[in-house]
């Protein structure tokens, strides 16, 4: 898939998600409908899901492919450094990438876009994996930064 069609896919995902996520509804749902949606659509997505900051550890959230890595060990890994960085990472082959945490051994590459909410404090991030090697580029994470701007979130309380 060329640059254009990739920016297209996302810009109709992102139209779809925009009539799902703004009928009323649970956070944790519509978080849950953007990884289905997301890993349905984009054939390349090996794994797709959420992580969740909560008391100082990241947890997983709402995922689809194979079973993830529950709790991710603090500070080491993409999503920690996306974390720490405050912003999106592209990781196109993770097995260069220092502290890497291998949840599945498939997996090549990676994007990790954080999630904020509305004070724009990093609450947890989107973690996508694909099989292949430089899987993402700038449209990818312009295009999942876009969809993670459709949610409004105060908190998100894991526990249940």
């Amino acid at each position: 898939m060329n640059i254009k069609q990739k920016a297209g896919r996302y810009q109709r995902i992102y139209d779809q998600l925009k009539g799902l996520l703004e009928k009323p509804g649970n956070t944790l749902s519509k978080l849950a409908t953007i990884v289905a949606v997301l890993h349905h659509k984009m054939d390349y997505f090996f794994w797709t899901g959420f992580y969740f900051l909560d008391n100082g550890e990241l947890i997983a959230g709402p995922y689809q492919g194979p079973v993830a890595c529950q709790l991710l060990a603090k500070d080491t890994g993409v999503c920690w450094a996306a974390i720490s960085e405050q912003q999106s990472l592209i990781v196109p082959n993770v097995h260069e990438f220092p502290g890497h945490i291998a949840c599945d051994s498939r997996s090549n590459s990676e994007i990790v876009v954080p999630l904020k909410n509305t004070e724009g404090k990093i609450i947890g991030v989107l973690d996508v994996d694909s099989k292949d090697l430089s899987a993402f580029d700038e449209t990818d994470r312009a295009g999942l930064e876009k969809i993670l701007s459709l949610l409004s979130i105060n908190e998100i309380k894991v526990k249940f």
